[in-house]
């Protein structure tokens, strides 16, 4: 019989539990009573250091200024903690994730699929949507999908492909070159 813990479940259960729960307590910032260490390396409200000082004394000056001692560097040896007011602090780190986020670039890989027998509207209208995903910053991934006996005429495939690249012009990277995958022919191109 497995080993249980004393709530009943599996005891490697409880155990990850545990482990979850830790991490989640170390990637918070220690604030006031909360900080550890008898010594800490105090930097006060204006930004100037004060020393390596008492735990007791730097909560005492954070108290008489009317602001929270912050734990900033939870690593150094003694650990760094900064007078300031907590819930600015944590507004302010939002705002830069938030601002962080909003200038990732978010691309996506687009699938165009063509066939080698394709007429010539069909490829217009599919060089259309080509042309419209990469002006939207997008890769576009072009496959050339063979059936049946097709598959015994590759170079159709091939220059389909480079008839796509020539269509786009000096405008497009050609990401992937051409790769064979059973029946699909693959391609990937981004914009420049």
């Amino acid at each position: 019989m497995a080993a249980t813990s004393w709530e009943g479940r599996p005891r490697a259960v409880t155990l990850r539990r545990e482990v979850r729960v830790i991490a989640k307590q170390q990637q918070r910032v220690r604030v006031n009573n909360l900080i550890r260490s008898p010594l800490v390396r105090l930097i006060d409200a204006d930004g100037e250091q004060v020393g390596i000082v008492p735990l007791e004394q730097a909560l005492a000056k954070a108290q008489n200024a009317g602001l929270d001692l912050v734990e900033v560097a939870p690593n150094a040896d003694p650990p760094v903690c900064r007078v300031m007011d907590y819930g600015k602090y944590k507004y302010q780190q939002a705002k830069k994730a938030q601002e962080a986020k909003k200038k990732q670039s978010h691309t996506q890989l687009k699938e165009i699929k063509f066939r080698p027998k394709i007429a010539d509207h069909d490829f217009e209208f599919k060089m259309r949507k080509v042309k419209a995903f990469l002006k939207e910053r997008n890769r576009v991934k072009i496959t050339v999908q063979f059936r049946g006996r097709e598959i015994a005429y590759k170079e159709y495939g091939h220059k389909l492909l480079q008839r796509v690249v020539d269509e786009l012009g000096d405008d497009v990277v050609v990401a992937a070159m051409p790769k064979q995958e059973g029946r699909f022919l693959h391609m990937v191109v981004a914009p420049k």
